[in-house]
């Protein structure tokens, strides 16, 4: 599809105006980003023989994203992303029930989390932009108003970052993930199979059968989920492996080895055809690798039909069900702190 017309995203949905912003560098690399669920539309990157193609999942019209996008295509996902066990949690001994939308669980903020809100435009440039939204206390069940800002900036190096901030007036928990879906090989063009994947991680959490975090940690050794090399995502994607069964694929989280706060590289795929190689930096102690194991017939740019396992999910996050494993990073967010994170994703030519 390329480079998506940005009148096809000039509407109004529930009294706020929607709109697309793009943003690009010399090198030729085009990002398109709308106010609406703060999503990425799209991500032009040169393959090595120079061509220009649009490598994340979406949609040509901004009408599509609010009617269809039931798989968080390129959305931010909150107040708190992935799974909490049956929408419960106890914070400050008092027990709060989330809206329940997955099975019997809360997935990525509810019925009407952050990916489905018109967010205020804070700034915008030809290289960056700053959205902003307000959840009021008792939102999708959270407690406590929470003011959240998400700014993506491009620069010369092919670098899309991500930068979040939080504020809260009450104790809270809090968990931003864009989810956007990726194919380097150019989003439509088929199986993510091929693409070759490293992540910085010796351990990743397990699953119930419901997706929930079992609460255990367990090493990725002799596991089709050792990354610590680069290694095809379709290898062992098959493997007779129960947590293979349980998610039909990758839907699991990662332990990254860095030190928490630290941007430091936690992920780097290559495609080999393009060439085109993705590294992910993030400050985050959590990378969700989710290989699109339940996408069947969308219909997505140029009426593209999307299916299982032709895109992957890099989510920087916190880990799933945080607030009831009291051994995973801590997701409670009080009035005297500032929720931050920052994530990259640069492009180059794999050598």
């Amino acid at each position: 599809m390329g480079v998506i017309n940005e009148v096809a995203f000039n509407t109004v949905h529930n009294n706020h105006k929607v709109r697309l912003f793009t943003l690009n560098n010399q090198n030729g690399m085009i990002v398109q980003v709308t106010n609406y669920g703060a999503i990425i539309v799209s991500i032009n990157v040169k393959a090595k023989d120079g061509k220009l193609t649009d490598v994340v999942q979406g949609y040509e019209t901004a009408q599509e994203y609010i009617d269809n996008n039931e798989f968080y295509q390129g959305a931010i996902c909150g107040r708190c992303a992935n799974r909490i066990r049956k929408g419960r949690f106890t914070l400050n001994r008092k027990e709060y029930s989330l809206t329940v939308n997955n099975e019997d669980n809360h997935l990525h903020g509810g019925l009407m989390g952050f990916d489905k809100k018109v967010w205020d435009v804070k700034e915008s440039s030809a290289s960056k932009v700053t959205f902003q939204y307000t959840s009021p206390d008792g939102e999708e069940g959270y407690p406590g108003t929470v003011s959240v800002t998400v700014t993506y900036s491009l620069n010369e190096n092919n670098e899309l970052r991500l930068d979040y901030s939080g504020t809260t007036d009450q104790e809270t928990i809090l968990n931003l993930v864009n989810h956007s879906y990726f194919n380097l090989a150019g989003e439509g063009s088929g199986t993510i199979n091929n693409h070759q994947l490293q992540i910085e991680a010796d351990f990743y959490t397990p699953l119930t059968e419901n997706l929930e975090p079992t609460g255990e940690i367990l090493t990725v050794k002799n596991t089709p989920f050792d990354f610590t090399s680069l290694t095809g995502i379709g290898d062992r994607i098959d493997t007779d492996h129960g947590q293979l069964t349980i998610g039909n694929g990758y839907d699991h989280n990662f332990v990254l080895r860095h030190r928490m706060h630290h941007l430091d590289l936690v992920a780097t795929v290559i495609e080999p055809q393009s060439g085109r190689k993705m590294e992910v930096f993030t400050t985050m102690p959590g990378l969700q690798l989710y290989t699109a194991n339940w996408i069947k017939n969308v219909k997505g740019k140029e009426d593209h039909i999307y299916q299982e396992r032709e895109a992957f999910c890099l989510e920087t996050q916190n880990f799933p069900d945080a607030i009831n494993q009291s051994h995973f990073p801590s997701p409670i967010l009080t009035p005297k702190n500032v929720y931050k994170h920052s994530t990259i994703y640069k492009f180059s030519i794999s050598n």
